[in-house]
């Protein structure tokens, strides 16, 4: 009988999620970037290998919001965390303590999916740290996920854990969601690759237009930011700035879509979007309201 299920990725900012989630699947579906809070939504990666197909999600760093915006991603974090079948639980291995993910993630019930505590960046770390941090938590595996150590043992354990159920998607699909979801996501990745202080966590990519029938393939994105300074600073002395930006993401998503791009890249202010949920719904980004109606 073959196995499918939901695997659900969940740790702090910056724990490797959206890395491990790309080598798993073979292809860059996340954001990887050092800022932490990249991701802001659930990304869905499926892996089919053999007879058995995962479901994964990657999921927004756990945090303590501080914004709407940061509600929405915990809220989004923590949904996904009750719908899995089994939760990828995964630490920092640099940091040199594992915190229950149930004080991490500020759960007020227990989730119902075997946890699996997964130690990453193994490479940094030295056999006696290792062996200290299995002491506390036997059972834990320990992983690279930027060089894949250990990868391959954690997907035939967690295959095992997932239920016996006919696959749930076709063969071939690596994710749910669309092209254009991910062409706004690389748009976004590259501005946070050149930005530096508080600018990028104000940053929001819309994508206005995406014309497939045509070569190139024409897109118009926008990024939104906050402020009139922080528009300047993304925009650059004389366009210089953003016209990188639009260059470097150009690339990407032409890797991506395999076909040439023409990217027309634009910088709007919609002030305090981060804390509007009328702004938050049109960049797709539900509310803790959203899911407790």
């Amino acid at each position: 009988m073959p196995k499918a299920g939901i695997v659900t990725v969940v740790g702090k900012p910056n724990a490797g999620k959206s890395t491990l989630l790309n080598r798993i699947v073979g292809e860059k579906l996340s954001i990887v970037s050092p800022k932490p809070q990249s991701t802001r939504d659930r990304i869905v990666g499926i892996r089919t290998a053999g007879d058995v197909q995962m479901i994964l999600l990657d999921t927004p760093g756990l945090l303590a919001p501080r914004y709407l915006l940061q509600e929405s991603m915990r809220s989004t974090a923590l949904a996904a965390l009750y719908e899995a079948d089994v939760v990828l639980y995964l630490v920092d291995g640099m940091d040199g303590t594992v915190p229950r993910l149930s004080e991490v993630a500020a759960l007020d019930r227990p989730v119902r999916a075997t946890v699996v505590t997964v130690i990453n960046k193994i490479d940094l770390i030295g056999a006696g740290q290792r062996e200290e941090i299995l002491s506390h938590n036997p059972g834990a595996a320990f992983i690279s996920s930027l060089n894949g150590d250990g990868v391959d043992a954690l997907l035939e354990r967690l295959g095992t854990l997932l239920p016996d159920s006919p696959f749930l998607y076709p063969e071939d699909e690596i994710s749910t969601q669309t092209v254009r979801f991910f062409t706004s996501e690389l748009v976004r990745e590259t501005a946070l690759e050149q930005l530096d202080d508080e600018v990028p966590y104000s940053v929001a990519c819309e994508i206005e237009e995406f014309r497939e029938s045509q070569s190139p393939v024409y897109i118009r994105a926008v990024l939104h930011v906050e402020r009139d300074s922080q528009k300047r600073i993304l925009i650059g002395a004389g366009g210089q700035r953003v016209r990188t930006i639009g260059r470097a993401a150009r690339e990407k998503i032409e890797a991506f879509v395999g076909s040439p791009v023409y990217l027309d890249l634009w910088v709007k202010v919609l002030p305090n979007w981060r804390r509007n949920p009328h702004s938050l719904h049109r960049f797709g980004y539900d509310t803790p309201e959203d899911r407790s109606s």
